[in-house]
């Protein structure tokens, strides 16, 4: 595959990026940090990334860098098939409540900002015959909870699109992944408890491949949580007044 991936120099978007070096697809990376991204290009090369890894500066709080980044990608590969949506802002929800400017600037990252990136990468793609956008959204989104209040509505939004898009134009060539991972072990789970069937980003990344290669509309990683989530969708208002997941 040709791969633009935004947010690979980290946690699971590293892994992914990784897992598919080792397969020798060719890569394109999009983030924050040019010398970040410059690192990664290397190691990913290391790994058996096919062709020269490119760089470009994206950030999803500057939705003017989307466009130019997404360009830069098409013109180092003649064509991107599949765009990886990796990167958002995370926060707690004891810490979004006492930072109301916080708690706004982290919505219209995961949500707005990410909705603006992936129609750009949209556009794209269905120009060029189709291909495949995956976004990594959150099981925080299937349903209101208090932990996760602020959060998981970014990513309810988030996950609304992501299904409309997949509704709309998988007819027209393009296949909409959305990866909703539960706990996983990263940077930016850092100091939280993590569950007993916590993950960790290598077997998220075997998940999302998979499920890139046989175009799953969406996946739950790891795999325990799409029952976890099942059991919480079902259950009545007055049982999630009382209890704290």
């Amino acid at each position: 595959m040709k791969v633009a991936i935004l947010g690979a120099t980290k946690g699971i978007g590293r892994a992914i990026a990784r897992a598919m070096a080792a397969r020798g697809d060719e890569l394109f990376l999009l983030g924050r940090s040019l010398e970040e991204l410059q690192r990664s290009a290397t190691d990913l090369s290391v790994r058996g990334a096919r062709g020269e890894v490119g760089v470009a500066a994206c950030d999803l709080a500057e939705p003017g860098s989307f466009a130019p980044a997404l360009e830069a990608a098409w013109a180092h590969m003649d064509r991107v098939d599949t765009v990886v949506v990796t990167a958002g802002l995370f926060g707690l929800q004891e810490e979004l409540e006492a930072d109301i400017a916080r708690a706004t600037e982290l919505c219209r990252v995961n949500f707005a900002h990410t909705v603006g990136f992936c129609e750009e990468a949209r556009q794209r793609l269905l120009a060029a015959g189709g291909g495949c956008l995956c976004v990594l959204s959150s099981v925080a989104g299937d349903r209101g909870r208090k932990p996760v209040v602020i959060y998981g509505a970014s990513k309810a939004g988030l996950s609304a699109y992501l299904e409309g898009l997949d509704h709309k134009f998988r007819s027209e060539g393009l296949v909409t992944v959305c990866v909703k991972p539960g706990f996983v072990k990263t940077g930016m789970t850092t100091g939280l408890q993590p569950p007993p069937f916590a993950g960790e980003p290598e077997g998220v990344a075997k998940d999302v491949l998979r499920a890139i290669d046989r175009k799953k509309a969406v996946i739950y990683t790891p795999g325990m949580w799409r029952w976890v989530m099942f059991v919480i969708r079902r259950l009545p208002r007055f049982v999630m007044r009382r209890i704290g997941f």
